[in-house]
C-alpha cells in the first residue's frame, strides 16, 4: 500500500506539472476524473512527490528480492474482467487509481519483463489474462514460457466474437 500510495503522489504531481504547461483550451478537454486525480497534488510538497518517486525504485527492489527465491511469477493481469466504458477505471476513484493495475504496475516499475496471454473466458465471454513475470533481462525466458503455455492450453475460439445478425 505504501508503494502504490507513493506512486500516486508522484505520478499525481507529474500530472499537474504537464498539465500546468497545456495552454487554457487544451486544458478543458482534460477528462475530469484525470483533472481531479492531478489536482490533488496542490496538496503535496516537493519531498512528498520525491519520496513517490522513491517508490519505484522500492519495487525493484522488492522484485529483485522475490526473483531471487523464483524464477517466474504467474498471475492475473488484471483484477476485473471489465468495467463500464463510460468509467475511467475499474472504481471510478481518482483517489484510489492504481488498485486496477495492482498486479502489472510493479513490473513497469521494476523493469521485469512480462506478458500477458489469454487463459480463458469468464462465463460471460470475456477473456481473462494469465501474466507471465519473469527475472531482470530474461525477456526470451517469458516469451518461451508464455509460448509453451499457449501451445499446452490449445486454440481458443475467435474473440472478440462478431455481434450477432439482425
Amino acid at each position: 500500500r505504501e508503494m502504490l500510495d507513493g506512486l500516486d503522489d508522484f505520478w499525481r504531481a507529474r500530472a499537474l506539472a504537464d498539465i500546468e504547461k497545456l495552454p487554457p483550451d487544451r486544458r478543458e478537454r482534460i477528462l475530469p476524473y484525470y483533472a481531479r486525480w492531478a489536482e490533488a497534488a496542490r496538496e503535496l510538497s516537493a519531498t512528498d512527490a520525491v519520496r513517490g518517486l522513491g517508490q519505484s525504485f522500492a519495487m525493484a527492489r522488492a522484485a529483485a528480492r522475490l526473483f531471487r527465491k523464483f524464477d517466474v511469477l504467474l498471475s492475473p493481469t488484471s483484477p476485473v474482467p471489465s468495467f463500464p466504458a463510460e468509467a475511467a477505471s475499474p472504481v471510478d476513484d481518482p483517489d484510489t487509481p492504481f488498485e486496477h493495475i495492482g498486479f502489472t504496475l510493479v513490473w513497469n516499475m521494476s523493469g521485469q519483463p512480462a506478458i500477458s496471454v489469454n487463459c480463458g473466458f469468464t462465463r460471460s465471454g470475456l477473456p481473462i489474462g494469465l501474466q507471465i513475470v519473469g527475472r531482470h533481462f530474461d525477456d526470451a525466458g517469458v516469451i518461451r514460457l508464455a509460448r509453451f503455455y499457449e501451445t499446452a492450453r490449445g486454440p481458443q475460439p475467435p474473440w472478440p466474437r462478431p455481434p450477432a445478425s439482425a
